[in-house]
């Protein structure tokens, strides 16, 4: 799960980034980042711990 789940942030924020480069989107680039955010703040959280 924990793949599917960086992939997922990694083509968000490809898409985010585009988007802020070719100036397209408008509220739409800051949801995608603020989504992003959230998805490794709680990767973080609810990750595999090392013993």
């Amino acid at each position: 799960m924990g793949g599917i789940l960086w992939t997922i942030i990694v083509v968000l924020f490809v898409l985010w980034l585009l988007g802020f480069l070719l100036h397209f989107g408008g509220g739409l680039i800051h949801l995608i980042l603020v989504i992003v955010v959230i998805l490794i703040v709680y990767n973080l959280i609810t990750g595999r711990r090392a013993l």
